[in-house]
């Protein structure tokens, strides 16, 4: 097999075990698929795998906890807000999860390739685009309270260097968690995205 030539652009997209070839820089909503986004999240770590215990915490399950927390705080939510919540790091069945200071180190380059990701993957599953910011706002408060009781009960953090980072938790009682591996984390996102994107489709 002959090497590609040197001027020709590189390659932009990954192949996905649906078959699917997402274009990273230029997505289409054509190429989204639930399973091959359970798929991946289910075997991308938190933390870097910086985790206690023989399971490494996953971004599917995460997300999973992150859309319970959001229905604690907003029993009233359409399901549409509540599929938000489950996607809300969908993009990273791409492009993996970075801790935030290297998120913050990368800059908008990286910030552009994550909200093309973000709006393909919206559209594909008949959300806007861009939620709106109460939304949004809601979710990543859901997001840092998942992310302080992970940070305490799995990634080694004490309860003083969480609440610096996260902030304390307040309006929900306690989490515990307890890290599933990456097929049970993947059937678990799938259920719970079969539950609330048949709601979706009855509002």
């Amino acid at each position: 097999m002959s090497a590609a030539r040197s001027d020709q652009p590189p390659r932009a997209w990954q192949r996905m075990l649906s078959g699917r070839r997402l274009d990273i820089l230029d997505p289409s909503p054509m190429d989204v698929e639930i399973e091959d986004i359970a798929h991946g999240l289910a075997r991308v770590a938190r933390w870097n795998g910086q985790c206690q215990g023989p399971v490494a915490f996953n971004v599917a399950h995460h997300c999973v906890v992150v859309e319970g927390i959001c229905a604690m705080l907003k029993p009233a939510w359409p399901a549409k807000w509540r599929l938000a919540a489950l996607l809300h790091d969908a993009p990273e069945y791409v492009i993996g999860d970075m801790i935030s200071p290297f998120k913050a180190a990368l800059g908008e380059q990286y910030k552009r390739v994550e909200r093309g990701l973000e709006q393909a993957i919206h559209l594909r599953f008949a959300l806007p685009p861009v939620l709106p910011a109460t939304i949004e706002q809601t979710i990543k408060r859901a997001d840092r309270i998942c992310a302080y009781h992970e940070a305490i009960q799995i990634a080694g953090f004490t309860e003083e260097e969480a609440r610096k980072i996260f902030g304390a938790p307040r309006g929900i009682a306690p989490l515990v968690i307890d890290p599933l591996d990456a097929e049970a984390s993947q059937a678990l996102y799938l259920d719970r995205f079969a539950t609330i994107f048949r709601d979706h489709g009855h509002e």
